[in-house]
């Protein structure tokens, strides 16, 4: 085997044993009296944010070998494989911890087929991307359909909510919800949202709506000092709310672009002002 890029190797591989250590979290995910609420809690928000840590590995490695002149077909097959497990394998497993379970056995059987057709649709994402991708930098401006990373991204916010969001809410000087009942609204709404937004983002990942490289747009090229300030505010506004910082950005990310892109598609459409209009009744010169 040819030589290899050992920084860029490693930072992939990273990737992948994030996703892994995510499934190993999910795993511990048990319902009562095999695990405790508070170690369900933890174990969901370990496996949520694992998940975001493959992204940050994922968004290292390409970088970092486009950086050092070490890109290669090895180091992009080896993405791939690394991706479809921590952006597909992953966000599906723990789609089955987020949702309902066996006790409703009909919710988890559908719930089931929804986590098969996003590892599905995860899987000929990345295919397409393999196929369309061109190694220029320039090109990757933008993409066509919902990034996998992206899709995983809202998965995991909701994992991380259902994990870190009852302990905040009880917590809060203003409020006097008792820690039992924010558990309790936390797992019914996740158990709803869970299931249906993951059918959207998976059919999301293998449609044509245009989604922008958002780390190209903030971090490349030169920007006016108001820029960086906008990127700190931002920053800062994550660190305070960590708990629902990424939901807001994922599933913003995630719905805005597909609401926009049909906005402007149904504007485009639409007649001009200074068409004339079609007079049926006037008969037609021969």
């Amino acid at each position: 085997m040819k030589k290899i890029a050992v920084l860029p190797t490693l930072l992939t591989l990273g990737n992948g044993i994030c996703g892994f250590a995510a499934i190993a979290y999910a795993s511990k995910i048990l319902p009562p009296p095999l695990s405790t609420v508070a170690a369900n809690e933890l174990n969901f928000a370990w496996a949520g944010w694992f998940i975001l840590f493959a992204m940050v590995f994922d968004m290292l490695d390409g970088y970092v070998a486009r950086l050092s002149k070490t890109a290669s077909d090895f180091g992009g097959e080896l993405d791939s494989l690394c991706d479809v497990v921590s952006f597909g394998v992953t966000p599906a497993f723990l789609l089955l911890k987020l949702g309902p379970g066996w006790n409703n056995p009909p919710m988890h059987q559908l719930l089931a087929g929804i986590a098969a057709l996003y590892f599905s649709c995860t899987a000929l994402r990345l295919a397409r991307f393999n196929v369309e991708n061109n190694p220029d930098a320039s090109s990757h401006k933008r993409f066509r359909g919902l990034p996998s990373p992206g899709a995983a991204g809202c998965i995991a916010a909701l994992a991380i909510v259902r994990g870190e969001l009852p302990t905040a809410l009880a917590s809060l000087r203003f409020t006097t919800i008792p820690i039992a009942t924010a558990q309790a609204m936390t797992e019914q709404a996740v158990e709803i949202l869970a299931p249906f937004g993951a059918l959207l983002v998976a059919l999301l990942m293998v449609s044509n709506v245009p989604y922008p490289h958002v780390t190209s747009k903030i971090f490349r090229g030169r920007r006016h000092v108001g820029h960086v300030i906008q990127v700190l505010l931002v920053g800062f506004i994550l660190v305070m709310f960590h708990s629902l910082a990424p939901l807001l950005v994922f599933w913003g990310y995630a719905f805005y672009f597909p609401l926009r892109w049909l906005l402007l598609r149904n504007l485009r459409a639409e007649p001009g002002p200074d068409a004339a209009p079609i007079d049926e009744h006037v008969p037609h010169k021969l």
